[in-house]
């Protein structure tokens, strides 16, 4: 039995015993006891996400040209996502001049990209798992060494076809909010002067150290 419970329990049973002018007292010990302590705020900082991190895992201009074209689907227009992305943004910041100072603006501007930029990396990373999906399905289709008496009978073909269209569709989404964010980078720059840099929290003492250590016992495996 855990120490709130057991409180819990006894501070019930003391209730019973206790003359009924007591009783008054012992419930709102008991309610003190199993009260949970107060949770204190998580302080670590997030992961940090770059634009070049969400690049590496969208489609690229390549790979959705060759999906609009092999799939029937409507071209994503990078250069005027970016740009159309970044005049609105632009003209967000001119509203707030008047009200914010060059700095509060500049931090809103930052969590402004930020959120662009993790947005871009989530629907890239999604992309790039159903894309591995159906890689693999299609890959057990060539497989000329399949026990199966016919192509297609155990429905792999149906899945495979399935699983390449739902990772073409949302390779163009993950390429257009790449065209998105980096709208917002450009209009970072035009309204504060300076390049977008994603926001580093500071990490704990124990963390720094850990990995300190790490990098450490890592540079032993390097080459000289």
């Amino acid at each position: 039995m855990s120490d709130s419970n057991t409180n819990m329990a006894s501070a019930i049973t003391n209730a019973k015993a206790a003359p009924a002018g007591k009783k008054a007292k012992a419930a709102p010990q008991a309610a003190k006891a199993a009260a949970p302590a107060p949770r204190v705020a998580s302080q670590q900082a997030r992961a940090v996400v770059t634009f070049a991190t969400a690049a590496r895992v969208c489609a690229n201009e390549g790979v959705a040209t060759r999906i609009s074209r092999l799939y029937g689907l409507d071209e994503v227009d990078y250069h005027a996502t970016r740009e159309a992305h970044e005049e609105h943004l632009v003209k967000t910041a001119d509203a707030l001049t008047g009200s914010l100072n060059e700095k509060a603006l500049e931090m809103h501007l930052q969590r402004i990209v930020d959120a662009y930029v993790r947005s871009a990396y989530g629907a890239g990373n999604f992309y790039d798992g159903k894309a591995a999906i159906a890689r693999q399905l299609t890959s057990a289709i060539a497989n000329e060494d399949r026990d199966e008496d016919r192509p297609g009978i155990d429905g792999t073909e149906n899945k495979a076809q399935r699983a390449c269209e739902f990772a073409a569709v949302v390779g163009l989404q993950s390429y257009a909010l790449l065209a998105a964010a980096h709208g917002a980078i450009d209009a970072y720059a035009h309204v504060t002067g300076q390049d977008w840099k994603p926001y580093e929290g500071m990490q704990a003492p124990s963390q720094g150290v850990s990995r300190q250590a790490v990098a450490i016992r890592a540079a032993a495996f390097d080459k000289e």
